[in-house]
């Protein structure tokens, strides 16, 4: 019914959230941003990334360089590489913390492109940027 909220569960990768929304689902419910935050992958607006992998070894940047949250504006990629690969708990709370922190972002920013009229050209533009690591 129109006059209902519409639950998608178990869907969670950024990607599928936007298209999720853009066919009118209003709610959603993945443990995905914690569960791949605690095995080293973090979220990012060109799409995730694998702290794991040896190229972040030396890596001084953020895990996001457009991302605003404490944990991109503290730690480098270096840094968290080195946690997560030690097995070190701070390693996986880190990344947890940073991949909530996008999904939040993300979430507020489909709401404030709904209230703008604007979702359709945000989506667009998302999905041009947001691509799945290789």
């Amino acid at each position: 019914p129109e006059d209902r909220p519409r639950y998608l569960m178990g869907v969670g990768k950024p990607d599928d959230l936007v298209g999720a929304v853009a066919r009118g689902v209003d709610m959603f419910d993945c443990v995905l941003p914690t569960r791949s935050g605690r095995t080293g992958q973090a979220f990012t607006a060109n799409g995730p990334i694998n702290i794991k992998n040896a190229r972040f070894s030396e890596d001084t940047g953020p895990l996001d360089e457009s991302c605003h949250c404490p944990i991109c504006a503290t730690w480098s990629r270096a840094y968290l590489h080195h946690l997560v690969r030690s097995g070190e708990i701070l390693g996986a709370m880190l990344m947890t913390e940073h991949n909530i922190w996008f999904y939040q972002s993300l979430m507020a920013d489909m709401r404030d492109a709904i209230a703008a009229q604007r979702f359709a050209t945000f989506a667009g533009d998302f999905l041009a940027h947001y691509k799945q690591e290789k």
